[in-house]
């Protein structure tokens, strides 16, 4: 752990105080110290303990979390397949280590998780899976995405679920961002699920 994070937050930032919030902002905290909703997997460890730094902005971020996530119509396997090769492909350990427990739960084969965490080849995946991690790859690694994924990605999904797909990927990339501009540590015990780049 580099001697600039907080042992208490795990990050770079001290953990806020509830005292020091508004009344949006204590409500926040309020959910995330309970993890009440079940819209928070590391309750105030994590990016929700930093998105309280900015009460309003969290307000609308997770309002635009929570849509894509559990009101978008995307399943719950589609969801954690985008966001673990999100995870992936930015190389962050704090999200990948925080979803891929929930994308077993969702039903994502581990032979699905293996593919994303090695980076190995997508062939032998359904179709949907593949082209999620298809996707992914080429948006975040080659950042450009040919023409063949796009128009199978668009099939598979329809306009709609795609737009809201492409734009929950960038919702992880922006929390992955977080997570490593303030160095957020896992949980002290917890083991990293994310080999080395």
């Amino acid at each position: 752990m580099s001697s600039d994070i907080y042992p208490e937050s795990g990050s770079r930032l001290p953990p806020i105080r509830r005292d020091a919030l508004d009344e949006q902002g204590k409500q926040q905290y309020d959910a995330l110290a309970a993890r009440t909703g079940g819209t928070s997997l590391a309750g105030l460890r994590g990016p929700g303990g930093l998105n309280l730094y900015s009460p309003k902005a969290a307000q609308y971020l997770n309002g635009l979390s929570n849509y894509l996530r559990y009101e978008s119509g995307l399943s719950g396997r589609v969801r954690e397949i985008a966001i673990l090769v999100t995870a992936r492909e930015l190389d962050n350990q704090f999200e990948w280590t925080a979803h891929e427990p929930n994308a077993l739960k969702e039903g994502v084969p581990p032979e699905v998780i293996e593919v994303i965490r090695r980076r190995k080849s997508t062939a032998t995946l359904a179709a949907t899976d593949a082209t999620i991690i298809e996707l992914g790859r080429q948006m975040f690694g080659e950042k450009k995405v040919a023409s063949e994924v796009f128009a199978r990605a668009r099939n598979i999904f329809g306009d709609r679920a795609l737009v809201e797909l492409v734009l929950l990927m960038g919702s992880y990339s922006s929390i992955a961002a977080l997570l490593t501009a303030f160095d957020v540590q896992l949980a002290p015990g917890q083991q990293p699920l994310l080999p080395p780049r």
